[in-house]
């Protein structure tokens, strides 16, 4: 599936959480709050992303502290939590950044992330996502949500855009390069 000159135009990247950037399993700790494990590839990935100039932002249905944190230390712009409606906030999201939908991508898993996926320029499958969400997806990575599917849907993006090999060579001379993972 080459869909490439829809990811040229990309600037920004949406993400779902549980069952993208989790494996999709919810853990409840003692004091209830649900326990999520992230992965340190789709980390990196999105540091990457933030280094080619791209924004990334979460859109999700539940709400987590854990997830805010995460966000947070990968320094996501944007994090709308509790979202049962997705798409009002992908229309804040394209109001805010001055945005036309071309210039989205969206990576989602689930039937609740169709509404969204139809509308952007570059909507993205997780390996585990349900086949009405493989159907709709321009790209779908070969890996699962929670397993490094996000860092390659961000290094499909970057290769699109002809940038992946310059911030490579970027990270492997600079000491002043870091990122949080």
């Amino acid at each position: 599936m080459n869909n490439s000159h829809y990811a040229k135009q990309i600037k920004l990247i949406i993400f779902d959480v549980d069952g993208v950037l989790t494996e999709g399993h919810i853990i409840f700790g003692q004091d209830g709050e649900a326990l999520k494990a992230f992965h340190c590839q789709d980390g990196m990935g999105i540091s990457l992303a933030h280094r080619a100039g791209l924004r990334t932002a979460i859109i999700t249905g539940r709400e987590s502290q854990i997830v805010h944190r995460r966000a947070t230390e990968l320094k996501i712009g944007d994090i709308h939590q509790g979202a049962a409606d997705k798409v009002i906030a992908l229309q804040s999201l394209m109001e805010k950044h001055s945005l036309p939908l071309e210039q989205i991508a969206y990576v989602g898993d689930d039937i609740n992330d169709l509404p969204v996926m139809v509308q952007v320029g570059l909507p993205c499958a997780v390996a585990n996502a349900v086949p009405e969400v493989k159907a709709a997806a321009k790209y779908i990575a070969a890996r699962q949500g929670g397993n490094g599917g996000v860092r390659e849907v961000i290094e499909y993006i970057l290769k699109s855009q002809n940038v992946w090999d310059k911030i490579i060579s970027e990270y492997m001379v600079s000491d002043r390069f870091m990122m949080t993972q």
